[in-house]
């Protein structure tokens, strides 16, 4: 498949390292020489240096024979203008556009055929539904849904005082007292693939699949207590807290934005009447403690700095906060911050990507493609649900008879609003949902994938 990529930023850059394993045919375009030149000697991708919207340049990236263009610039406008263009030159080609500004979200969605758009993403509002999923269900570092709502993959730390500290993965059932599976241990920054002997130890990171209805019932067996959360404040007046404040308060939740820039308190103040904007800088700790850090129930820090969301967010640990989430723009560092009580980190780029990724699989793969595809454990595995249809093989037979592919697993089996977290004698039919959860090094983009042989 030939892809061309509009904007090497971020999520750009994001997408090119997610598709460059999977022999994807790849072309970026970006008006800086800098970014094609950091890109090159990273990644085997074509690159073509001028204005993406520009016809000429389309043509000179090979648009007519492309079947898919990501226009993922800086700029809406910019990203509009290319997709209309390239679908112009090419009427069979699929676009995706990334859209940020809130002011065009509704119009771009009902205007999306005169765009010529096949999808639209938005980070900073994914980013904003992630964090309010969080805020809903404390205790949980992340959560990723399936089936429909129906099963999740929840991310636990060990603490030394956990009921799971130093307690093989075999005894885990007479603990939670509720069917889990523990898919993936990331343990001093490497991804595990565990058995039932395997012994979990403190600052375990651990990823647990579960059917939804359980999870209250998994936290409260794990003496975690959740509370509900009444009040939120939020570091930074972006998007990102714009779109969650927005949610927050049609639930009730009070919400505070502590924002620096006064002009943009004003537009906040005016688009958020329910919201306590405050003008102020949010790593001035006297600022923080006279408005009542300590008292809030969550704190969300998503300024525009990463080391700035850091420093608030070991703040806000240091202070007892129940609820934190630290929202970063690289998690290239994963490692070095593997060790940092920054609770929740939510990365708006790494959710657009994967959104992005999962529709380019199924574009790739019409027949068993992934329903939806989520990035677990620092990115060093990879949650994928799929749809059981007459072509898969396998069907009806025992776990324990099929030779699946080193390091795949298959963690939930859903039929209807049956869900089933497997064992060996689990069979799936047609019409089932599966969740398969694999490591990094192996691509899987159809169901038939995971099967050995």
């Amino acid at each position: 498949m030939k892809i061309l990529i509009a904007g090497g930023g971020k999520v750009g850059a994001a997408l090119i390292r997610h598709l460059s394993v999977e022999d994807y045919n790849l072309t970026l375009i970006d008006s800086d020489q800098g970014v094609l030149d950091d890109i090159v000697n990273r990644y085997d991708v074509m690159t073509i240096h001028g204005n993406c919207a520009a016809k000429d340049i389309l043509d000179q990236a090979r648009v007519r024979e492309a079947d898919l263009l990501i226009a993922v610039t800086n700029a809406d406008e910019v990203n509009l203008l290319t997709c209309m263009t390239a679908h112009q030159l090419n009427p069979n080609l699929h676009t995706i556009a990334r859209i940020r500004n809130p002011e065009y979200t509704d119009q771009v969605f009902d205007m999306r055929e005169a765009f010529a758009l096949s999808l639209m993403v938005n980070p900073e509002r994914q980013a904003a539904i992630e964090m309010e999923r969080l805020i809903k269900f404390p205790g949980f570092l992340k959560r990723d849904s399936f089936a429909k709502g129906r099963v999740e993959i929840v991310e636990l730390r060990i603490e030394k005082a956990s009921k799971l500290c130093n307690v093989p993965l075999k005894d885990l059932g007479s603990i939670v007292k509720c069917k889990v599976l523990v898919c993936t241990i990331l343990r001093n920054g490497a991804s595990i693939a565990p058995d039932g002997n395997c012994i979990l130890q403190e600052g375990d990171r651990i990823f647990v699949t579960a059917p939804t209805n359980d999870l209250t019932a998994l936290l409260k067996n794990l003496g975690i207590i959740t509370h509900k959360v009444g009040r939120v404040m939020i570091a930074g007046g972006g998007r990102v807290s714009f779109y969650l404040a927005q949610q927050l308060t049609k639930s009730g939740i009070s919400v505070e934005i502590i924002e620096q820039d006064a002009d943009r308190c004003r537009v906040l103040a005016g688009l958020l009447p329910k919201v306590s904007i405050i003008h102020g800088d949010a790593s001035n700790q006297g600022l923080l403690d006279s408005e009542g850090i300590s008292r809030c129930d969550a704190l969300i820090t998503a300024t525009g700095l990463d080391e700035l969301n850091m420093i608030a967010s070991l703040y806000g640990h240091v202070l007892g906060i129940p609820q934190i989430i630290t929202k970063l723009s690289h998690m290239e560092g994963s490692r070095m911050l593997d060790g940092l009580p920054l609770g929740s980190i939510v990365c708006p780029k790494e959710l657009c990507s994967n959104s992005i990724v999962r529709y380019v699989r199924a574009m790739d793969n019409q027949t068993g493609a992934a329903v939806t595809v989520h990035s677990i454990a620092d990115g060093q595995a990879e949650a994928i649900e799929f749809r059981v249809d007459e072509t898969t093989r396998n069907c009806e037979k025992p776990l324990k008879s099929i030779k699946l592919k080193k390091n795949v697993l298959i963690v939930s089996i859903s039929r209807g609003t049956r869900i089933e977290i497997p064992n060996g004698d689990s069979m799936f039919h047609r019409g089932d949902t599966l969740v398969v959860v694999t490591n990094g090094e192996t691509v899987i983009s159809q169901l038939n994938d995971i099967f050995n042989g």
